[in-house]
């Protein structure tokens, strides 16, 4: 490790943060040894937990006693929940919210997810992942999932940190950390899998048909495999809004012995999707199913490739290395305000990284520490082209290209999991080296470098105030890198910096056999964000930007007493008030744009037998469409208050007797067909209708 770093610029100072959080175990621990004996010695600490798994389902079973506001999503919940994609299921998730605010909003191309208050076009305030990996297709220079490689068929848990645990994972995760974790690979014999089909007919203008396959089988030998496949083909509810998409992955994974294995996966995506924008108010009033944008389309592919390796050396020592690179490319064609050229923006970048984690146990009488000390190396490469084709003409327009852009960057953590009788306090460090090159090559043939490096401490505390009922509290830091495109401001009058953000958190969980319930109050205050100021040729962005994100998150869940008149009801709700608000500037004070101060969801599922019935609610008060708050619609329609709005879902399930594995379900999205839209902060302005009623049909088959 030393050889390895030592080029590096570091400076004394977070290496003495990191090793005084880890000494302070020690500390703790002598003097718990005297003052603590067996009686009160509380619950011992959990397994050891370094896999890369922390947001997987590896950790599931741990949540309960998690140091931070944190939402696992099963794959039954997410069945039963009658979603579509993605972005339906995290409206269930308490301080999440799906801002559907960009051009390609509706499409299956795009993830946003905004976490209390941030900024959700895109989910750039997150570190979103799947199976462990960054989503994005450049984590630090492009964390913005325009193009999100992932579908809900083949997702087998949606797990959600809001809060605490976040210093092993960045680089930028103010927004907390969100893992789809794709479904597992077998370990049983004989092939096990299932295959379905899902029709949907929207009330308006289109349908159409999602389509699943997994299956896997652990071998004598010690390997498992497991083949997944999902994809779509039809349209939305707009009019021109076809897409495809293709999702496929091979998984396996190898026993070498009774404590260590090798784990793969090769995966392949790819999506076209026609992208009909935003609306005038006037074309919104005649008919807001139109299309205005009948050229308009967004297209992207990922190829990628994972493997690691994990040991439990002992009882007291685990280590995994793991490794990853992904190739993605994406591009989009978009007509111009004044409808005469059209804008193509073909872009390719290859991600490779490597990360190595070791985890030791130490025990002093009645306290355990478990000491994770981590590496990672990310490098990303990029080629970024944007041009221009006249449409009366076809002549293609000179192009401005950034070619060869360069990201290495580099993360050493550690953190101390401390179990001291009932408390559990995981004080930790990341400390960040980014050394970034852009190239300008058309027009100008310029070079653009900057060097950020950046200490981010984090203390997380929980106290098991019974088996049932956990206190936590934590601390952590956070900070965005600055963005590729961002570096074209980038000089010595403006030296860009990562932005910062500080969290806190306070909140309380319980989980027994039938009920689970958590509250969480929410303190982030987000510094210097680099915002765009002028617009045009003349836009400069500028470290000038802060916002205060202040709330409360609530979610309950019971399951009712088996023996009870209520056998087979399971009744849910959650509830999230934020107060997201800018800061500086003409508007401070101002709510932040396209955020809700409230959401709520309600729902209840009951299981009778062979059928299954759903009954779901979500709903999101106001939103403005600026950081100026305006009221009043703009004929353009991209600026205006945003109503809030309630939806209804129902879904039925029967489990066909006689027929083996055969599931039958239909079900209905938005029952009342509420009529609810947003309004776009990008290129294609003016108004988005959302999803009106849904139907839909689906059989699955298991073996």
């Amino acid at each position: 490790m030393a050889a390895t770093l030592s080029p590096l610029p570091f400076s004394l100072r977070p290496c003495a943060l990191a090793i005084a959080l880890a000494c302070l175990g020690t500390s703790l621990a002598a003097q718990a040894q005297d003052a603590n004996s067996a009686e009160n010695a509380g619950p011992i600490l959990e397994s050891i937990q370094v896999s890369s798994n922390l947001l997987g389902t590896s950790m599931a079973a741990s949540t309960k006693n998690f140091a931070g506001a944190r939402t696992v999503v099963q794959k039954d919940d997410i069945d039963n929940s009658g979603a579509t994609s993605l972005s339906d299921v995290m409206r269930r998730i308490p301080g999440v919210q799906i801002s559907d605010n960009s051009g390609s909003a509706g499409s299956a191309i795009a993830l946003n997810i905004g976490v209390r208050g941030l900024a959700g076009r895109y989910s750039p305030r997150s570190t979103v992942l799947l199976d462990g990996i960054p989503m994005s297709v450049a984590p630090y220079g492009q964390p913005q999932l325009s193009f999100a490689p992932v579908s809900l068929a083949n997702v087998e848990t949606v797990d959600v940190v809001r809060g605490g645990g976040a210093v092993r994972f960045g680089p930028q995760n103010v927004g907390g950390i969100i893992n789809f974790k794709t479904r597992r690979v077998p370990t049983t014999p004989g092939i096990t899998g299932d295959a379905s089909v899902r029709y949907n007919s929207y009330s308006e203008v289109g349908h159409n048909t999602q389509a699943s396959v997994f299956a896997g089988t652990q071998l004598d030998s010690g390997l498992g495999l497991a083949v997944l496949y999902s994809g779509i083909r039809g349209s939305d509810w707009r009019v021109g809004s076809d897409e495809k998409v293709n999702d496929f992955a091979l998984k396996l994974r190898y026993d070498l012995s009774p404590t260590a294995e090798v784990y793969a996966k090769l995966s392949y995506y790819d999506v076209t999707s026609r992208t009909p924008g935003g609306l005038t108010s006037a074309q919104y009033k005649a008919d807001p199913f139109q299309n205005t944008r009948p050229t308009d389309f967004w297209s992207g592919e990922r190829k990628a490739f994972d493997i690691g390796y994990l040991n439990a050396l002992s009882g007291t020592q685990e280590f995994e290395v793991r490794s990853y690179y992904y190739k993605s490319s994406r591009e989009s064609t978009l007509i111009n305000a004044g409808r005469t050229g059209l804008g193509h923006q073909p872009r390719n970048y290859e991600t490779t990284a490597i990360e190595p984690r070791y985890t030791q146990r130490f025990t002093t009488g009645k306290v355990s520490q478990d000491v994770t000390v981590g590496y990672r190396y990310l490098a990303e490469r990029a080629d970024e082209t944007i041009y221009n084709v006249v449409i009366a003409s076809g002549v293609q327009q000179k192009p401005t290209r950034f070619a060869n852009n360069a990201t290495d960057a580099q993360a050493v953590y550690i953190d101390d999991k401390i179990a001291i009788g009932a408390w559990r306090i995981t004080p930790g460090v990341r400390y960040e080296h980014i050394k970034t090159e852009r190239y300008n090559h058309l027009p100008l043939d310029q070079k653009i470098e900057l060097l950020n490096n950046k200490a981010l401490p984090s203390l997380n505390v929980a106290y098991l105030l019974s088996n049932n009922v956990t206190l936590f509290g934590n601390y952590n830091s956070s900070f965005g890198a600055v963005q590729n495109t961002q570096l074209n401001s980038q000089s010595s009058k403006n030296p860009l910096q990562p932005e910062l953000a500080k969290t806190a958190e306070l909140g309380a969980r319980w989980k027994s056999g039938q009920l689970s319930a958590e509250a969480t109050l929410f303190n982030i205050k987000f510094d210097n964000q680099i915002q765009s100021v002028g617009s045009g040729e003349n836009a400069v962005f500028y470290n000038v930007g802060a916002t205060h994100h202040r709330g409360l998150e609530t979610a309950v869940d019971y399951h009712f007493d088996e023996s009870g008149p209520l056998a087979g009801v399971n009744a849910y709700a959650t509830y999230t008030y934020t107060k997201a608000t800018l800061q500086d500037g003409v508007n401070a004070g101002n709510d932040v744009p396209f955020y809700s101060r409230t959401t709520d969801t309600i729902g209840a599922h009951y299981q009778l037998g062979a059928w299954g019935f759903d009954l779901s609610s979500s709903h999101q008060s106001r939103q403005f469409a600026d950081e100026a708050n305006t009221v009043a619609e703009n004929p353009a329609g991209n600026l205006g208050v945003i109503p809030g709005f309630r939806t209804w879902n129902t879904q039925v399930k029967w489990k066909v007797p006689g027929q083996k594995g055969l599931e039958l379900v239909a079900g209905v999205n938005n029952l009342a067909d509420k009529r609810y839209f947003t309004r776009t902060s990008d290129g294609n302005l003016g108004k988005l209708v959302g999803a009106p009623r849904m139907v839909y049909l689906q059989g699955r088959l298991a073996f």
